[in-house]
C-alpha cells in the first residue's frame, strides 16, 4: 500500500510517498522529492529512504499537469505507483468549515475552490493538484489538509477583526496558516522538552513564508497571519503588515490599480522590495550590499516584535521553537532575533547555534530555544492513513 503526498506551489511541486505503518496514523516514508524551477527550468529530484539525492532535467515548458505526470511516472519507476491507494493534498485554506482533513468529493472540492478569494495565490495549485491527480489516478482515494485548521482552536479575541459587522458576517476574520507545520512541531515538542511541552511555547516558521504561532497545551492560542497569507512577518516578497491606509493611499493618490497592488503585495514586497536584490536570506547573507544587512536587521526586528507580541498572547514564553527553511538553517537570523529578546530571558550558546540545533539556548537562558525541521508531508501522510483506517471501518460494518 502506497500513499503519494503533495503540497502544489507555484513555483513546485513537492512530494513523498508512504507505506502505513502498523499503528492507526503510522506512516513509513518511503521516497521524497520535488519538482522545481516550474515553468520553463524545471528539474526532477528525489531522495529514496536511507539513499543519496538524484536529479534529472526535465525537458520544455514544465505546467503543474506536466509536472505531475513527471511525479507519477518517477513514483512508477520506484514500484510505488501500482500499490498506490490514496492522495494526500496539501489545501491553503479550509474557512471556517474544513477545520480538519476531510475526503474529497465534489461537494468538498466545490467548497474549496469557493474559498479561492481568501488565499488567491496558494488555493489554485492545490485544487490544480487535487484535479490532475482525479484524473491520472481515478482509483485513489484523495485526501484534503489544511493549512488553516491547526487554528481552529484560538478563542475568538484573537480571530475576530475590529472592523464592521457587515463585512465579519462575511468572512473577514484571522485564519492563520503553516498549520501543518505548527501541528508537525507541537507533535514533536514532548520529545524535546518533556512537560514544559504543554507550557508556553512560540513556534517560528521562518521561510519564503513565515509566521508565528503561540501555543499552549500544544493548541494554537494566535499566530501572526490573518485573513490572507500578506500578514504579519516580513517574509521573502511579501509585507507582512501594514497600515491598511497604503492601500488607500496607492489606489486614491497614486492611482495604482488593483492587479498591479496585488502583484507588489505578493511578488515585490518582503526582503525583495526592501533590498532591491534577492527574497532569498541566504543570497542576503552573502552580500556585502548595506541594502541587505537592512532588508535582514527589519526582518529579525519584525520576528522579535512579533514574539513579544506572542508572549502576551499566552501569558509568557517557556520555549522558542524556530523552524521552516530560513528558522532551520540561518544561524544569523536565529543569533539576531534572539539578541532582540535578551530581556525576556533569551540566550543562546554561540556553538549550539551555529551548529543548527536541536537545543540552541545557553545554560543561563530562562527560555528554551530548539530548532526543529519541519515536515508537513509527514503529517499529511498520517492523516491519510488514519483516513483509510476510517473509510474501511466503514465498509465493513456497512
Amino acid at each position: 500500500m502506497t500513499i503519494l503526498v503533495l503540497n502544489s506551489g507555484s513555483s513546485s511541486i513537492k512530494f513523498a510517498t508512504y507505506d502505513r505503518g502498523e499503528r492507526r496514523g503510522q506512516v513509513v516514508e518511503r521516497l521524497r522529492g520535488q519538482v522545481s524551477g516550474l515553468p520553463d527550468s524545471a528539474a526532477l529530484s528525489w531522495r529514496a529512504a536511507g539513499g543519496a539525492r538524484e536529479e534529472r532535467k526535465l525537458s520544455g515548458n514544465v505546467d503543474s499537469r506536466a509536472a505531475l505526470e513527471a511525479v507519477l511516472a518517477h513514483v512508477g519507476e520506484a514500484g510505488a505507483l501500482g500499490a498506490l491507494e490514496a492522495v494526500g493534498h496539501r489545501i491553503a485554506h479550509g474557512g471556517q468549515a474544513l477545520i480538519r482533513p476531510v475526503r474529497i468529493d465534489d461537494e468538498v472540492l466545490a467548497l474549496i475552490e469557493s474559498l479561492t478569494p481568501l488565499a488567491p495565490m496558494h488555493q489554485g495549485f492545490g485544487i490544480d493538484g487535487v484535479r490532475a491527480m482525479q484524473a491520472l489516478a481515478p482509483h485513489a482515494l484523495q485526501v484534503a489538509c489544511f493549512d488553516t485548521a491547526f487554528h481552529a482552536t484560538q478563542p475568538a479575541l484573537h480571530t475576530t477583526m475590529p472592523l464592521p459587522a457587515s463585512w465579519r458576517e462575511r468572512g473577514a476574520r484571522r485564519y492563520g496558516f503553516h498549520g501543518l507545520s505548527f501541528e508537525w512541531i507541537a507533535q514533536k515538542l514532548p520529545q524535546l522538552l518533556g512537560a514544559a511541552a504543554d507550557a508556553r511555547v512560540i513556534v517560528a516558521h521562518l521561510g519564503s513564508g513565515a509566521s508565528m504561532c503561540g501555543m499552549r497545551e500544544r493548541r494554537s492560542v494566535r499566530t501572526s497571519m490573518g485573513l490572507s497569507t500578506l500578514g504579519g512577518l516580513v517574509m521573502s516578497t511579501r509585507p507582512g503588515d501594514l497600515d491598511p491606509g497604503v492601500l488607500l493611499f496607492l489606489q486614491q493618490q497614486l492611482h495604482v490599480d488593483v492587479d498591479e497592488v496585488s502583484r507588489g503585495l505578493h511578488r515585490e514586497s518582503g526582503l525583495f522590495g526592501l533590498s532591491g536584490l534577492s527574497g532569498d536570506m541566504r543570497a542576503l547573507e552573502a552580500s556585502d550590499d548595506p541594502r541587505a544587512g537592512f532588508a535582514i536587521e527589519m526582518f529579525c526586528q519584525r520576528a522579535a516584535q512579533e514574539i513579544a507580541a506572542t508572549a502576551v498572547a499566552i501569558g509568557g514564553c517557556d520555549a522558542l521553537v524556530f523552524t521552516g527553511g530560513i528558522g532551520e538553517h540561518s544561524e544569523r537570523t536565529r543569533r539576531e532575533i534572539s539578541a532582540l529578546l535578551g530581556w525576556m530571558g533569551v540566550r543562546l550558546d554561540p556553538a549550539l547555534n551555529r551548529a543548527n540545533g536541536p537545543r540552541v539556548h545557553a545554560a543561563d537562558s530562562t527560555v528554551a530555544v530548539c530548532v526543529v525541521p519541519t515536515d508537513e508531508e509527514q503529517v499529511i501522510a498520517a492523516h491519510v492513513a488514519a483516513m483509510m483506517s476510517q473509510v474501511r471501518q466503514q465498509y465493513s460494518q456497512s
